[in-house]
């Protein structure tokens, strides 16, 4: 596009005019860097990105992910003015409630926003996984169904924090070329001058990573300069590319120019009306588009349709597999994936972990989505995906990643590809380093991205590595995760049963595995694992419920036995996943779990929230100790003996309360 240049300097000022009008609305928000990065996003979506606002979803799209979330208005005054759907009243909302412009952005709330950023340098993360995701979609279905770029801005936060070191370290070694971000080098946080914390040498520290580093300098307000960076960036096949821009926060305000209270702050009605004055818009209007400066961002949003209707042309008569390019596309299997899952004999045994990486396996084939790895515990964590390759530089067609000891950034990574589409990934690592990457969790719990952790050596009963890798609180904490699916299956079977549930089911799903090898149960093979909980061992006129999760269920069912023995019979109920049993009816609970019965819940965790289920628990709350695994549980009351005398003890106080 080559608008009149001062029809063009008139639309930049006008996005800078909705960057301090909806935080001063709103009496919130971030206007600054909104301010200074307005030639930015114009250059972005009128003369580089390929999109058509029509069809946000289109598969080939470029995609841009701000990672300086708090910059969300930026965003939202580009999606409104390009034709999005966003109106002005959308941005005269800006941080309301149920408003489509909140205080960050949101994907699938806001239409065109890709990725959910806010929490600095989860989006920075989120752009490798796109970049990773693109790639290994054009190495596998070629460039004519696959073939954009992903453009991230990313701020001082974003490098400050932990997981942009690690995922730019795999961006670089992955050699992700496509990978276009700028880092808007501003210096300014909310405590005041990023000097105060942060001196960094950000080109050398990206360089060393392998990225191909571009000084920009003070060209935050030359378009021209603007394009021709980013075009030669975009360019890159080889390499990941960082511009650095040195911009000025809040320009031209007079007052807050480079100050961190156009950081944080809206600038004032008086501060508002004076930098208008200087940019040349009316001083005492709100949210001003005029006509012809929404119709030159309208015809910029339009532009990429006939690219969009090009790509549907070759997809209709493109000649590859397009099984599997629907089921990537769609996230779901081939017809019958269901039936290469693998089952289980009782009598044997088996660590569900194990058990988990033959699902992956034999799901291979039939999931072409499915990739991804382990952090730097890929066999540990039954994340080995054999025979279809590692995904590398020289072969990014591989669907096994090797994520390396990068935790938090497998989970940010993991987040983009999903976000990107085309992929389910997989990831894996100790249970107890969820720790490490809870925050990217959280974030695909909230956006509801469809993918699966592979949390293994669920329990004390990993043994001799003893507490720094035993976890205790961590189901307690993850249950308290809204929106994300735990699976802690009883065995083998009940583990191929949550495969299924994952791949069926829209959003994430944990998976949290036994290091050890359990028993494989009589009845679980085509038990209702989806329900959340079931009746797994039954007794006439049952006294007391069992209830067990995980590999203690093994030791409910030897429990039983004894009481039954000694004259109190007793139900034994296996409950893989409490979100999915909330979510059944009364009924069907009250059919699993009589409330005249007593219950008492059986699980090597923390007792936290088994109330809710349970009128008492064999639960561990402190820290483990270094200890062969079976020893461990059992000195911590993890057998059928103790459990049995817990069972008649929780009885006989009921009764004697009664």
């Amino acid at each position: 596009m080559t608008p009149d240049p001062a029809l063009e300097q008139r639309a930049i000022n006008v996005i800078r005019g909705l960057a301090m009008d909806a935080p001063q609305a709103a009496r919130s928000g971030h206007p600054g860097t909104a301010m200074a990065l307005a030639p930015l996003a114009h250059v972005l979506w009128t003369r580089i990105m390929t999109y058509d606002a029509a069809a946000p979803d289109w598969p080939d799209r470029d995609r841009f992910v701000l990672s300086a979330g708090h910059a969300s208005i930026l965003l939202y005054s580009m999606l409104h003015l390009t034709g999005y759907g966003l109106t002005l009243d959308d941005l005269r909302d800006f941080r309301q409630w149920g408003s489509q412009t909140p205080g960050h952005p949101e994907v699938h709330h806001t239409p065109g926003v890709e990725v959910t950023t806010g929490p600095l340098g989860q989006g920075f993360a989120n752009g490798v996984g796109m970049g990773v995701a693109e790639r290994s979609l054009r190495a596998r279905f070629g460039p004519e169904l696959c073939d954009h770029r992903t453009y991230v801005i990313c701020s001082d936060g974003d490098l400050m924090e932990g997981i942009s070191h690690e995922a730019a370290s795999l961006a670089g070694h992955l050699r992700l070329g496509r990978l276009v971000y700028v880092y808007d080098d501003n210096h300014i946080s909310i405590d005041g001058e990023t000097e105060l914390s942060y001196s960094d040498d950000a080109a050398r520290r990206f360089e060393s990573y392998g990225w191909h580093v571009t000084q920009l300098g003070e060209i935050a307000n030359d378009t021209d300069a603007l394009e021709a960076a980013l075009r030669e960036a975009g360019d890159d096949d080889e390499a990941p590319s960082l511009l650095i821009l040195r911009s000025h926060i809040g320009w031209p305000s007079p007052t807050f120019t480079d100050t961190a209270t156009a950081h944080g702050s809206p600038l004032g009605d008086d501060e508002v009306a004076v930098t208008k004055e200087i940019l040349g818009l009316p001083a005492d209007a709100r949210f001003w588009v005029p006509d012809d400066v929404l119709e030159l961002y309208r015809a910029a949003g339009r532009r990429g349709r006939d690219r969009r209707e090009a790509w549907e042309k070759r997809l209709a008569s493109w000649g590859g597999d397009r099984d599997a390019y629907e089921a990537c596309i769609d996230l779901r299997g081939l017809p019958g994936w269901q039936d290469a899952l693998p089952s289980w004999e009782p009598g044997t045994a088996v660590a569900t972990r194990k058990a988990s990486g033959a699902c992956l396996q034999a799901l291979a084939d039939k999931v072409p989505g499915l990739m991804g790895g382990g952090a730097d515990l890929t066999g540990n964590t039954g994340t080995v995906i054999k025979d279809h390759g590692v995904f590398t530089p020289d072969d990014p067609a591989g669907r096994q990643m090797y994520f390396g000891v990068r935790e938090h950034a497998m989970g940010g990574v993991m987040n983009g590809m999903s976000a990107h589409g085309g992929v389910v990934p997989v990831g894996g690592t100790f249970f107890v380093f969820s720790d490490y990457m809870r925050p990217a969790v959280r974030l695909a719990a909230m956006s509801e991205y469809k993918e699966i952790f592979s949390f293994t050596h669920d329990s004390v009963g990993l043994g001799e590595d003893g507490p720094t890798h035993q976890p205790v609180e961590h189901l307690s904490s993850l249950r308290a995760m809204p929106q994300l699916r735990l699976i802690r299956p009883a065995d083998a079977n009940e583990t191929a049963a949550a495969w299924r549930i994952a791949l069926e089911s829209d959003g994430p799903t944990a998976l949290v595995l036994t290091r050890q090898d359990v028993p494989v149960l009589d009845g679980t093979a085509g038990a209702p694992v989806e329900r959340g909980a079931y009746v797994l061992a039954d007794a006439h006129d049952a006294r007391i419920v069992l209830i067990g999760t995980g590999s203690e269920v093994a030791v409910c069912l030897a429990a039983a036995e004894l009481l039954s023995d000694g004259g109190l019979p007793a139900r034994v109920v296996s409950m893989p996943s409490w979100d999915l049993f909330a979510a059944q009816s009364d009924q069907y609970q009250t059919s699993v779990l009589p409330p005249e019965v007593p219950t008492l819940a059986v699980e090597a965790g923390a007792s936290l929230g088994w109330d809710r289920w349970a009128d008492d628990s064999v639960s561990i709350d402190r820290f483990g100790a270094s200890a062969p695994g079976d020893i461990a549980l059992a000195n911590l009351g993890y057998t059928p003996e103790n459990v049995a005398d817990r069972a008649r003890q929780l009885v006989s106080d009921l009764q004697e309360g009664e």
